[in-house]
């Protein structure tokens, strides 16, 4: 969800058309594409930034005053460091973008390092042991995000244009940090997913009847395309089984599969399999990765699976893998073994 504070020049950063500051930054956001839970955040932490300072505008405040807000939210709220460093990229985004200053105190600003955690990674028999409890279509998502590695939102996200079955291959359409990626779809997989389709197909058809609005497309398509998202191609492959109203346009239409049934069938799925790890849907990715590894896969391959810019980051799959592996023997079994 956080984006990198994006520069902006004179020639792709057009005059704002609303008056109140807040209106205004949604108003950025939006030009600049960036996601409806960024667009949430951005506006939580600047109005938090603006009430913490007795309602003052921010252009009458500056490093004093941001410091004083982030400080405040390390050692009175206790935020953890993803939270400080979302806090900031808000900030900046409301200077930069919105306000239009740039000052030079913003790009020195210290920003809080994350420790590096070792992810919860599940066995292959505890894998098998959580989907075997899993039915229907959170049943089938959870054996693809297994699968094929694929973020939560990747697969809710998946249109039915980008799932090429006959070749086994997903194509994943702006993920994290705006880039494309293939993935494989697995072999057992290819019969469910084809039955998801006809399932899709009918509430794509239904909709049709009725007239809905299409489904929500990208960026300006629509303006470029007006029915693009009346379109078979551009139909969720998980559809929603309601429609809802866009809290964007206002827009009443068929959105995606809420993400929480996802998560809560699959919590409910650890339980019964007696698991005491902490399990999250981002498990089954890291599982994924690990396994893969595990199996033999060159870390090249995993990494750009993973959608990962940089091997550093699929590096700590290896991590658990050394000791996992038992290559590391405790000097314990040694001591009982003499």
């Amino acid at each position: 969800m956080n984006h990198p504070p994006r520069r902006s020049t004179s020639a792709d950063r057009p005059p704002l058309q609303s008056k109140r500051l807040l209106d205004q930054l949604r108003e950025r956001i939006r030009y600049l594409h960036y996601s409806l839970k960024t667009e949430e955040a951005y506006l939580f932490w600047s109005r938090a930034y603006i009430r913490f300072h007795g309602v003052r505008h921010p252009k009458d405040m500056g490093a004093a005053e941001v410091e004083a807000f982030l400080t405040h939210l390390t050692n009175v709220r206790r935020v953890s460091v993803s939270t400080h460093k979302q806090a900031l990229s808000a900030l900046l985004f409301l200077y930069r973008e919105v306000i239009g200053v740039d000052l030079p105190w913003m790009n020195e600003m210290a920003r809080p390092t994350a420790p590096r955690r070792i992810p919860s990674v599940l066995t292959i028999d505890e894998v098998a042991a959580v989907l075997s409890r899993m039915e229907g279509e959170t049943g089938l998502l959870a054996r693809l995000l297994y699968g094929t590695g694929m973020r939560l939102m990747e697969g809710l996200r998946l249109r039915v244009k980008d799932l090429d079955i006959p070749r086994k291959v997903i194509t994943v359409r702006e993920a994290k940090g705006g880039k494309d990626r293939v993935v494989m779809l697995p072999q057992v997989l290819a019969t469910p997913m084809s039955a998801q389709l006809d399932k899709a197909h009918a509430i794509w058809a239904a909709d049709r009847a009725a007239q809905q609005s299409g489904v929500e497309t990208p960026h300006a398509l629509d303006r470029k395309y007006p029915r693009a998202g009346q379109t078979w191609a551009w139909f969720w492959v998980f559809p929603s089984p309601t429609l809802a109203t866009d809290p964007r346009s206002g827009v009443i239409r068929r959105h995606h599969l809420y993400e929480q049934r996802l998560q809560r069938a699959l919590k409910l799925a650890v339980t019964e399999a007696g698991i005491a790890k902490p399990v999250s849907v981002h498990t089954l990715r890291h599982s994924f990765a690990t396994h893969l590894l595990q199996g033999g896969t060159d870390i090249r391959t995993v990494q750009e699976l993973l959608g990962h810019s940089d091997v550093s980051t699929t590096m700590i799959y290896t991590h658990v893998l050394k000791i996992a592996a038992g290559t590391t023997r405790s000097p314990l079994d040694a001591l009982l073994a003499a």
